[in-house]
């Protein structure tokens, strides 16, 4: 792709995280990067550019539009890497997918989306392969942080030679809010599924996003339902712990890595993830509530998606998208993560991933900037195809990502 016009393009630079992603590049890139801003209203993108400053002054500007084929191949066509930041994904984003399969380009997105991916791996899995794209979903909060600190956990093991990884749970803690995106996303979702319950399956099997079902390894139920003492996963915690409302697609994420890495992780690997809610003398029943609240409201949010009248009620008191916090609140914003890890051999790790800034809209933009510039400039492992960041990037993200300020660390337990 030497011969490409552009290193970088970023696809949605109007949107709210699409802006802050285009701030972290004005900082983060090299000098010589040949980066241009890309979205549907060549005056917007020029208000947006106007207003990044003369960081991104001599940034080019590129018409493109998710209704539009012929404009995401044109765009396709001129840049080493797209990244995206327009959803939700399974509503916006499979055009883009396609023109980067067929013209070779490598592409990162935000998406949360398992329904999304599992249509790009369908449909486009087997072409992107072919011209060497590398496809690669959720470079964000979602789901770096999950799929690099249990490669990272992996990595060490293998350092270490003690076996291989066996009972493997991701403990957050995190301040920040949940963006207009994001709701958004999950209520494609659950339209698609009440317009076709046969996709529902894609949301609850652990697997669903597996590249070959007859080799995932056969450890009984992993249920991404949670609430029991901290202490259950670690001596070390105190306090409860509650469902994480990210657990039903990072799981996937990390199981598809281990597939597409070629299942080293092990055939005994069972992963899950949780959220703390402390340990003061109301935490169990806020880990009570947590639990119950998230299988309520996706029922309800299913419920309501399958009527106009409910579709209108989500409009009024969901976030809208393409809003945020402000900057001082993103600011204050901050996550930690800390993945507990057993081996075969009896060898006990914890990864911690950390890292300041509201983990859905700070945090997200340094890690897809980061993962966007990876596929651009970094020497990659040959695979292509529907990636994951660890499977695409692994050791090249993480320290990059180290680089930027995030804490990706590595301990005996």
């Amino acid at each position: 792709m030497a011969d490409r016009e552009f290193d970088l393009v970023l696809f949605g630079a109007t949107g709210f995280v699409g802006k802050l992603t285009a701030e972290y590049l004005i900082e983060a890139a090299p000098a010589t990067a040949r980066i241009a801003l890309a979205g549907r209203s060549p005056e917007k993108l020029a208000k947006v550019r106007a207003e990044l400053g003369p960081g991104a002054a001599n940034w080019p500007l590129v018409q493109a539009d998710s209704n539009d084929q012929a404009s995401l191949d044109a765009l396709a066509a001129r840049t080493k890497v797209v990244v995206t930041t327009v959803g939700p994904y399974l509503r916006y984003g499979l055009p883009l997918v396609q023109a980067c399969a067929e013209n070779g380009t490598h592409y990162a997105d935000l998406t949360g989306e398992p329904l999304f991916i599992r249509e790009c791996i369908d449909r486009f899995g087997e072409r992107a392969a072919e011209t060497g794209a590398k496809i690669v979903n959720s470079c964000g909060y979602d789901s770096i942080p999950s799929d690099l600190s249990v490669y990272q956990l992996y990595r060490r093991s293998v350092a270490d030679n003690t076996g291989e990884l066996t009972d493997t749970t991701l403990v957050a803690w995190l301040k920040g809010g949940v963006s207009g995106g994001t709701v958004d996303s999950g209520r494609a979702m659950m339209e698609a599924i009440a317009a076709d319950p046969s996709k529902g399956s894609v949301m609850t099997h652990p697997y669903s996003l597996s590249p070959d079902k007859s080799m995932d390894p056969d450890v009984g139920r992993q249920t991404d339902q949670a609430l029991t003492k901290a202490s259950n996963i670690d001596a070390s915690l105190d306090g409860w712990v509650a469902t994480f409302v990210m657990a039903a697609h990072n799981t996937k994420i990390v199981r598809r890595s281990n597939g597409l890495l070629g299942w080293p992780y092990g055939k005994n690997f069972r992963y899950r993830e949780v959220m703390s809610v402390g340990s003061s003398t109301v935490a169990p029943l806020v880990a009570a509530g947590v639990a119950g609240g998230i299988v309520a409201t996706m029922a309800a949010g299913a419920v309501l998606s399958r009527v106009a009248v409910g579709r209108k009620l989500l409009d009024r008191v969901v976030p809208k998208p393409g809003t945020g916090p402000s900057e001082k609140a993103r600011r204050s914003g901050w996550f930690t993560m800390r993945t507990f890890a057993n081996t075969t051999s009896g060898a006990k790790y914890v990864c911690t991933f950390a890292g300041q800034g509201d983990p859905g809209y700070q945090a997200t933009s340094v890690m897809l900037g980061q993962s966007g510039l990876a596929l651009a400039f970094d020497e990659l492992p040959e695979l292509a195809g529907i990636l994951t960041p660890a499977s695409a990037m692994g050791d090249a993200l993480t320290e990059r990502l180290r680089g930027a300020g995030i804490t990706v660390e590595v301990e005996n337990a």
